[in-house]
C-alpha cells in the first residue's frame, strides 16, 4: 500500500479499514471468497494497461504478443477442467455473458426458459426488470411448493408447451443438486439449446462435488469468482458450432477491450483449480455447508428444502417473525456477514424478503472446518432468536471475536509446523 498512502491516503485508510473487516468478521455471503495472492498480484499486474480488442491472433491493436499468450493459457485451461470445446474468457461478469449467449443464439422477442428469480434463479434468467426479460420473452419454472426441489415435470410441460429457443439451468439460490442432464434431455426433446449458468457452483464441478453440464449442455457460463475462487469475470464455454457467434457477440456485439488483468487473474485461479488440493476445498465447503445447516437445524431454524447438498443454506425466517432484512442487519452488527434473501413462494418484497443466505466458500479458504461452522450455525441462531436483546447481542460479538482470534492463532501454528 505504499505508493497508494503516498498518493491517496483517503482511499488507502478505507482500503485497510475494509482488509479489517474482512478479517475481522465472519464472511457467508455464498458469492464471496478470497482470492489467493498469486491472483492479486496478477490483476494487478501491467496487464491493466494493454488495450487488446479482438481475440488472440486477431487484434486491433499492436504490442500484444504476450498478452496473447496469456488469453490461450485461460482458455486452454478452462477448456480442460471443465471439458469444453471451446472458452471465451473476455466476458466482464456473469450478466454480461448470459445476455451474450442470448443475443448470439436467439432474437429479441423470441422465448427462452429460465428459473424465476423468486424461487432460486437469478436476476439474467429472465426476471422482468432485467434487460432478459426485456429483450426476450422469458417463460419462468420453479420449485415445488412442499419440497423445495426443482421441478423438472413442470419445466418438461412448460417447455413442451411454449416451445423456447433456449432453456437455462442453474441458479443463484437453490441448496440442492441440479440434474442438468435432465434439462439438456428436456430441451433437446422440444429442439432448444441447451444452456448451464453455474456460477455458485464452478469450483464443486471442478472439484468434482456437484455433477457438471459438460460436456453434453450446449452452452455454459460462469463466473470466475464464488467457488472457482478466482477474480470477478466470467466464462462462456460451448460447443464448437455456437463458438463463433458467441465470439462475435461478446466482441464487438457487447463490449470493446477485454480486461487482460483480470484474464490473468483467471488463468492463475485455474491452475489453482487444476492442483489436488482444490479438489480437497471442494469437499471441504460441502462438509462445511453440511456442518452449519445441521447446527442451524438443531437451534429450530427452518431450512428450505430442509438442507443442501452444496455451498449454500437458505433459511426461512418466516416462523421467527422477523424479515431478512432484520436479520442481515442484526447479524452484520455481530460481524456474521449474510445476506437478505427471498425464499420460494414468497409473500414479501425482495428487498425486505422472508429468508437468508449462507454460504461456505469464504470461510473455507480461510481453513474453518466442521467444528467452528457447528459454533457458527449457534452464534447465527442466538443472534436471530434474540434480536430485540443488545446485551445478549453484545455477548455473541465478542464470541464471534473470540473464535475469530482463536482460529487464527490454530492456523498460524499450524502454517509454523509445516
Amino acid at each position: 500500500m505504499t505508493h497508494i498512502n503516498k498518493v491517496d491516503p483517503q482511499i488507502a485508510k478505507l482500503i485497510s479499514q475494509e482488509k479489517r473487516r474482512q478479517k475481522k468478521g465472519l464472511v457467508l455471503i455464498p458469492s464471496e471468497n478470497f482470492v489467493s495472492s498469486a491472483v492479486l498480484e496478477a490483476i494487478g499486474s501491467i496487464c491493466t494497461n494493454k488495450y487488446a480488442e479482438g481475440y488472440p491472433g486477431k487484434r486491433y491493436y499492436s504490442g500484444n504478443k504476450y498478452i496473447d499468450k496469456i488469453e490461450i493459457i485461460a482458455q486452454e485451461r478452462a477448456k480442460k477442467i471443465f471439458h469444453a470445446q471451446h472458452a471465451n474468457v473476455q466476458p466482464y461478469s456473469g450478466s454480461p455473458a448470459n445476455l451474450a449467449v442470448y443475443l448470439a443464439l436467439a432474437q429479441p422477442g423470441d422465448t427462452i426458459m429460465g428459473m424465476s428469480l423468486a424461487q432460486g434463479g437469478h436476476l439474467t434468467h429472465g426476471h422482468k426488470v432485467n434487460i432478459s426479460g426485456k429483450l426476450f420473452n422469458f417463460i419462468q419454472y420453479g420449485v415445488d411448493k412442499k419440497t423445495h426441489l426443482i421441478n423438472y415435470e413442470e419445466i418438461e410441460k412448460l417447455a413442451k408447451k411454449h416451445r423456447p429457443k433456449i432453456i437455462v439451468s442453474g441458479a443463484t439460490a437453490y441448496s440442492r443438486i441440479i440434474k442438468f442432464k435432465k434439462i439438456h434431455q428436456i430441451a433437446h426433446k422440444i429442439g432448444a439449446i441447451s444452456m448451464a449458468d453455474i456460477s455458485h457452483i464452478a469450483g464443486l464441478i471442478v472439484a468434482k462435488c456437484h455433477p457438471s453440464p459438460l460436456p453434453f449442455t450446449d452452452v455454459v457460463t460462469t463466473t470466475t469468482h464464488k467457488t472457482l475462487r478466482g477474480p470477478r469475470g466470467a466464462i462462456i464455454m460451448s460447443k464448437k458450432e455456437y463458438a463463433s457467434a458467441i465470439d462475435k457477440m461478446v466482441f464487438p456485439g457487447l463490449q470493446g477491450g477485454p480486461h487482460e488483468n483480470n484474464i490473468a487473474g483467471i488463468a492463475v485461479a485455474l491452475k489453482e483449480a487444476s492442483n489436488k488440493s482444490f479438489r480437497k476445498y471442494g469437499e471441504q465447503i460441502i462438509k462445511n455447508s453440511k456442518a452449519l445447516a445441521q447446527s442451524l437445524k438443531e437451534q429450530e431454524l427452518n431450512l428450505v428444502s430442509g438442507g443442501t447438498d452444496n455451498h449454500l443454506v437458505l433459511i426461512d425466517l418466516t416462523e421467527n417473525k422477523i424479515t431478512g432484512k432484520q436479520a442481515e442487519k442484526v447479524l452484520e452488527e455481530t460481524r456474521i456477514y449474510v445476506n437478505k434473501n427471498t425464499i420460494p413462494y414468497d409473500t414479501r418484497s425482495p428487498f425486505n424478503p422472508s429468508g437468508i443466505r449462507l454460504g461456505t466458500p469464504a470461510l473455507t479458504t480461510q481453513g474453518f472446518k466442521e467444528k467452528e461452522m457447528r459454533i457458527i450455525g449457534k452464534l447465527i441462531a442466538q443472534t436471530i432468536h434474540n434480536i430485540d436483546k443488545p446485551k445478549i447481542l453484545k455477548q455473541i460479538k465478542r464470541k464471534v471475536k473470540e473464535l475469530i482470534i482463536s482460529h487464527d492463532i490454530r492456523r498460524q501454528k499450524n502454517s509454523r509446523k509445516n
